[in-house]
């Protein structure tokens, strides 16, 4: 029996550094469809040379221009990959059996990330994501930064085809990265209008250290899980104490 034809999407800014290694371990697919938000380096070339079809739109928000490049693929069962993420070789015979006859609306991946100069150890715990799915059965969410698709269906993990994140390259990008998610998360936070925020601050980052470096097994990886996991923290700390922040200040407006 043969299997769901399968797109690749994949939006990209400036990510001649990643994207050759993304798009060459998806090559099998049917389609690569490369949604671009004005790259200057090297990437439409990358692109265009792995054989992707290309196009360019504004970026506005994360979850709008997945949306778009999801709605540019020819085939409905997507595959949706940043452009610093390669999946394993081992997982092209696992999405391929799971697309023969399909009885799921979505597939979540299981991501191992990398942790400054090493990769997470396949023995620490890998949080899973939707990144296989019928597009006729979803649509991306606004969440800002964290955007991700919700489908209407069952959804099954597939544990042997994972991914590799690979958009942390040392610890000053990630601490970099988080303070740019942080601040873009608050607009959000704000509309839910989350309470107990001082709360938040005090007892998350250190709940979240311990879950992340002993019950997740981050320990596995040596320095690298426990700064990956101080870095963390420090992350869920800053996500409340900017929204504590915006709303004493007037949403960011400091007192006059």
């Amino acid at each position: 029996m043969q299997r769901e034809p399968l797109s690749v999407v994949v939006i990209t800014l400036n990510n001649a550094a990643t994207l050759d290694a993304c798009l060459s371990g998806v090559d099998w697919a049917d389609e690569i469809v490369v949604l671009d938000s004005g790259s200057s380096d090297d990437t439409l070339a990358i692109a265009q040379r792995r054989g992707a079809r290309v196009a360019t739109h504004a970026f506005d928000e994360f979850g709008p221009q997945k949306q778009r490049a999801i709605d540019m693929a020819s085939h409905d069962w997507i595959l949706n990959l940043d452009a610093d993420e390669v999946l394993s070789p081992a997982s092209r015979a696992v999405i391929e059996r799971a697309l023969t006859n399909p009885q799921y609306a979505g597939f979540r991946l299981p991501r191992r990330e990398r942790m400054f100069w090493t990769v997470q150890h396949p023995w620490s715990w890998r949080n899973t994501h939707l990144r296989l799915y019928d597009r006729r059965r979803g649509r991306m969410n606004d969440v800002e930064v964290h955007s991700a698709m919700e489908v209407d269906g069952p959804v099954k993990t597939l544990w042997r085809a994972d991914f590799i994140n690979d958009s942390d390259p040392d610890i000053a990008s990630r601490i970099e990265r988080i303070n740019r998610y942080s601040s873009a998360l608050v607009a959000h936070k704000l509309r839910r209008r989350q309470r107990f925020t001082g709360l938040r601050m005090v007892v998350y980052p250190p709940v979240f250290f311990l879950r992340q470096y002993l019950f997740k097994r981050y320990f596995l990886n040596g320095w690298a899980g426990f700064i990956a996991s101080v870095v963390g923290a420090n992350y869920v700390f800053l996500k409340y104490a900017k929204l504590h922040e915006a709303r004493r200040c007037g949403h960011g407006r400091p007192p006059v």
